[in-house]
């Protein structure tokens, strides 16, 4: 069985040395960039970040499975996949704890934010002791935009720092709020309600039609002054001209970044010139998440070797 997969050969923290060692018998081919041009040959795909739209489904010759090392579909096309009777699954991000790695990073960034990171370099180059003056987090509201795998995980944490938690989703849940420790939980029309009350504004959302740029400019004007904007999601969901309008007014008091609009960012994007704290796209990119993973993928591949169900399918 050969199985490509859309990513640089040392991608993903050593991920795919992984698949090799988990499951010898399979060819685990390694495509150059984050992308794939034919899939002509291969049984499977793992596409990452790869777009897999039907003119490259229409390269496939004998390809049975897309399987995702992750969560994340959004750059499937899900509806030619199933046309074409390819099998798409992915690894859900509560269960494989990448959704607890990202919320860990989520609430790094939060003290980060808080502490005035950037600052303290300076200060400390400076012998200046006892500065920057920090933003303590116990009692501050924290708006969660999504609340799938992520979105419990930095809730169950939250609750340890005092933090008062409110969040939208697809549907208003008071029974989601009281199990999770939410004031209150509202269906996404009550977004403007939340970014005026947040002092941290945490998007963990899939990109698709109806979350694309979600935080646009009048988004932005509707969040509380001197808020910070986390975004732990995709880079779609934030609309950047207005975001960075926002930065150099100081209207948003900073960012932290994990993800962007182009994958990976240009080092010289005028987004560093402001208070962001950035990562490259390494949220769930721990030893817990990445063993979750490679579990994940190993076991559906060799259901698809065996002539097993596949798990966690979506088409």
């Amino acid at each position: 069985m050969r199985v490509l997969i859309a990513a640089d050969e040392n991608a993903w923290g050593g991920m795919i040395q992984s698949f090799r060692q988990t499951l010898p018998d399979v060819e685990f081919v390694a495509s150059a960039g984050h992308a794939a041009e034919s899939l002509a040959g291969f049984d499977a795909l793992i596409p990452g970040m790869c777009k897999v739209d039907a003119s490259l489904l229409a390269t496939a010759d004998r390809l049975k499975l897309i399987q995702q090392a992750g969560a994340g579909l959004e750059g499937v096309d899900i509806a030619a996949a199933k046309a074409q009777n390819v099998m798409v699954a992915n690894v859900p991000s509560d269960t494989s704890g990448n959704a607890d790695s990202v919320a860990e990073l989520g609430i790094w960034m939060m003290i980060g934010l808080a502490r005035q990171q950037q600052e303290i370099a300076n200060c400390l180059a400076r012998q200046r002791l006892g500065q920057p003056v920090g933003m303590g987090l116990m009692g501050k509201t924290v708006g969660l935009v999504g609340l799938g795998g992520i979105g419990k995980a930095l809730a169950k944490r939250l609750l340890a720092f005092g933090m008062r938690m409110i969040g939208v989703k697809r549907e208003a849940d008071e029974n989601f709020a009281r199990a999770h420790g939410l004031a209150w939980v509202g269906e996404m029309a009550q977004l403007p309600a939340l970014l005026a009350e947040s002092d941290f504004v945490v998007l963990s959302l899939p990109d698709n039609p109806q979350t694309h740029h979600i935080i646009d400019g009048q988004a932005l004007s509707q969040m509380k002054p001197g808020s910070f904007l986390i975004n732990l999601g995709r880079g779609g969901l934030i609309e950047k001209s207005a975001f960075l309008t926002a930065l150099e007014r100081q209207t948003l008091a900073g960012a932290g970044l994990d993800v962007f609009w182009q994958e990976p960012p240009d080092p010289q994007d005028v987004v560093f010139r402001h208070n962001v704290i950035a990562t490259p796209h390494i949220g769930g990119v721990t030893d817990i998440s990445l063993a979750g993973n490679v579990a994940g993928v190993c076991d559906n591949l060799r259901r698809l070797r065996d002539g097993e169900t596949i798990e966690n399918r979506w088409a």
